[in-house]
């Protein structure tokens, strides 16, 4: 791996631009959260990144919530997408999110970097000693079902799902199963 191959990195106030930027390209294109991982109104870029680091520990999480690490896919200095692992799954988690969310900035999609950021996150997950991946996506997002299944993904359930309120398709990945 060169040092301009993608790779996850811990959030920084090194990358605030980079931040902005791809936040800045998800919005263009109507899809305002990046996922999770987004700064609140009102937040400086500091307090956002604390609170990123207080959330992968556990402190101060809203009911409901679990501990999660967030990671942004980088290369070349440039921001390319953003993934969350959360440390472990609630019932609505089980049925809706999983325990990895994901998302490629639009102006960087289908050039392979879904399916790297997910395998990187994934090494992420098993790390944390997770041995059993959960993963989610909406039913008629092809995108995600293709990077969920060349990462190994062995689709379990499909349904509507009552938190989502959408078709959604659930996933596990094995560890050595990739």
């Amino acid at each position: 791996m060169t040092d301009n191959a993608p790779r996850l990195v811990e959030p920084s106030e090194s990358l605030e631009t980079e931040y902005r930027d791809c936040f800045a390209d998800f919005a263009a294109v109507g899809e305002q959260d990046m996922h999770g991982g987004s700064m609140n109104d009102g937040e400086d870029f500091a307090t956002f990144l604390q609170r990123l680091r207080n959330e992968s520990q556990g402190i101060g999480l809203p009911d409901g919530w679990v501990s999660s690490s967030t990671f942004w896919l980088v290369a070349d200095g440039r921001m390319i997408g953003r993934c969350n692992v959360r440390h472990r799954l609630t019932e609505p988690l089980l049925d809706f999110g999983g325990h990895i969310g994901y998302s490629i900035r639009p102006s960087d999609r289908r050039n392979g970097h879904g399916a790297l950021e997910l395998r990187l996150a994934l090494e992420k997950a098993w790390a944390l000693g997770i041995e059993r991946v959960r993963i989610t996506c909406d039913r008629d997002n092809i995108g995600s079902v293709r990077v969920i299944e060349k990462n190994g993904g062995i689709l379990d359930t499909e349904s509507y799902s009552p938190h989502s309120h959408r078709v959604t398709r659930r996933y596990w990945i094995d560890r050595g199963g990739v």
